[in-house]
């Protein structure tokens, strides 16, 4: 699975070309990081998704991991969950 993480500090943001095909892909505004739409917009446009304040990469974990995104001012990681039996 990929997703979408900010690896700056400033906070996740795309930049409006950047928003404006995603809204052409999805025809609404709820962003999911992991939506394939999304990924597909940051992989399509590189450094045109960035603003000033995001600098947006593509991470991939294996499917079926639950996590979260783990954000320090603006800066993100994503932490993953293993079960415990």
């Amino acid at each position: 699975m990929k997703l979408v993480i900010n690896t700056c500090f400033g906070g996740f943001e795309l930049s409006p070309v950047a928003l404006a095909r995603y809204a052409e892909l999805k025809q609404f505004n709820i962003m999911n990081r992991n939506d394939p739409c999304l990924v597909q917009v940051v992989e399509e446009l590189g450094e045109a998704a960035n603003t000033e304040c995001s600098k947006l990469e593509i991470v991939e974990i294996p499917d079926g991991i639950n996590w979260s995104i783990n954000n320090y001012d603006g800066k993100e990681s994503v932490e993953s969950f293993y079960r415990t039996i």
